[in-house]
This record gives structure tokens, sequence and C-alpha cells, in this order.
């Protein structure tokens, strides 16, 4: 059985999902969990881009 690389336990299947610039082979709940926190990382981003005015490219 593969491990999953964040919570080091066994699952059936693993799921390729991207984090900070990196693939990584994560069990379906890590997987959730990481995209879940992208996108808030994304939101809060834009939000204080917003506020500072920033007007450029990410």
């Amino acid at each position: 059985m593969p491990i999953c690389k964040e919570c080091q336990d066994e699952a059936p299947k693993l799921v390729s999902v991207k984090v900070d610039g990196k693939v990584r082979k994560l069990c379906a709940d890590c997987a959730d969990r990481a995209r879940e926190g992208a996108e808030i990382a994304e939101d809060s981003e834009r939000v204080m881009q917003g506020m500072m005015g920033f007007k450029g490219r990410r």
C-alpha cells in the first residue's frame, strides 16, 4: 500500500497535488486540505494586494 507524504498513513490511492510549486502525492483527505489551504492563501494575498493598491502581475 502506498504511504501519504503528509500524514504518513497507508492509503489505497494517492493523488498528485501541487503544493507551493511542488507536486506531492497525498491521500484524498490531505489533498483536500492542501487545496483548501492554497485557495485561502491566494484569497488572502489578493485582498492584501487590493488594500495596498498593487496593480501588477503575480
